[in-house]
């Protein structure tokens, strides 16, 4: 089964999110078959019910390649012409599976050892499988995650801090506002004070921005609105703090500003001989922390078509992913060697 077909295979088992066991089946026992005739290991390691991330080792692995199983809805199938794969998860990231694999069969065929596959569920989500894997490390020094990077190694990846925006009112007849008090329009007051903060400017990763994702309130139109709330995505760019104060003032007097989620930016690995990038979008990367290794980042694929319903990756790109994944992991591994000698 060449990339292409791997990613076409990979794409037609819908894996959106909470819903990983059929591709964690698939994959694992793709890996099984691979790992038996070359005297590595596949095993299942478990999330949560009906959730398990994919570990093939092969040797004492010093590199691990790992990326994600899960994709956003909506699920749509494969198909191809003579340059793109296309699908839901095609570029994000089953073709980056698939290219692994592949990068993993060349340097098994060229007598290569000591190094994993890793495929984790829920990144798309709140990056379970990661932390789950960060609780059970295998000892690889370098950690080469895979998204979308048109191929080239990220030097950053922003962050992103969400949060809920809750607003709280009083139920009237709207033919008697006096006697209420509007949910939505302290949420919608709360709203214009957040869209004006000034965001901070990185040098490297460029502006933190800010998107209002969805609004939700109100009962029916004749009835002031009890209770409001919008959900709130700020890419960021470097310390969380500021942020974090700023909208508490923004939003005070008004509603309240519910933290969900925070995922630091990061400063990545550059390799000699590499071309580089920045990336505005989140990874699992700072949810295995340094578990698994000193992080890089990089895989086929232009996020822009990510999540959108032209998803698609270049074949060309696939295969070119597959050469770039195994000179790194070669190059790392003869560098970890390297070190090893000297410090003996």
């Amino acid at each position: 089964m060449n990339i292409a077909e791997l990613t076409r295979a990979l794409v037609d088992i819908e894996s959106i999110t909470n819903h990983e066991e059929a591709v964690g089946k698939y994959l694992l026992e793709h890996l099984s078959r691979l790992a038996g005739r070359t005297g590595g290991r596949a095993e299942r390691c478990e999330v949560e019910p009906h959730r398990f991330n994919v570990l093939a080792r092969w040797g004492n692995p010093v590199v691990t390649l790992s990326t994600h199983m899960d994709t956003v809805p909506p699920f749509f199938p494969s198909r191809e012409d003579d340059e793109f794969v296309w699908g839901r998860g095609s570029a994000d990231a089953k073709g980056i599976i698939a290219a692994m694999i592949a990068a993993a069969e060349g340097l098994l065929d060229s007598g290569i050892r000591d190094f994993a596959l890793l495929f984790v569920v829920g990144e798309e989500r709140n990056s379970a499988g990661a932390y789950a894997a960060a609780r059970n490390p295998h000892g690889s020094r370098y950690l080469i995650n895979g998204e979308p990077t048109e191929n080239k190694l990220a030097l950053a990846s922003k962050g992103v801090l969400r949060y809920e925006i809750v607003a709280q009112g009083k139920l009237a007849h709207s033919a008697y506002p006096e006697l209420g008090e509007s949910a939505i329009e302290k949420l919608l007051d709360a709203l214009d004070r957040v869209r004006a903060i000034r965001l901070p400017v990185d040098e490297l990763m460029g502006p933190c921005t800010l998107n209002v994702g969805t609004i939700s309130g109100g009962r029916a139109p004749n009835v002031i609105a009890d209770a409001a709330m919008a959900e709130i995505a700020i890419r960021l760019v470097g310390d969380p703090e500021p942020v974090r104060r700023a909208m508490k003032e923004a939003v005070a007097g008004k509603a309240e500003a519910r933290e969900v989620l925070c995922i630091p930016a990061m400063r990545l690995e550059a390799l000699d001989g590499f071309a580089t990038s920045i990336v505005a979008y989140t990874t699992d990367i700072p949810a295995f922390g340094d578990s698994w290794g000193k992080p890089l980042l990089i895989g086929p694929g232009n996020i822009h078509v990510a999540h959108t319903n032209e998803e698609r990756v270049p074949k060309r790109e696939l295969a070119e992913g597959a050469r770039l994944y195994q000179r790194i992991t070669q190059q790392l591994i003869a560098a970890s060697a390297k070190d090893a000698a000297a410090g003996s």
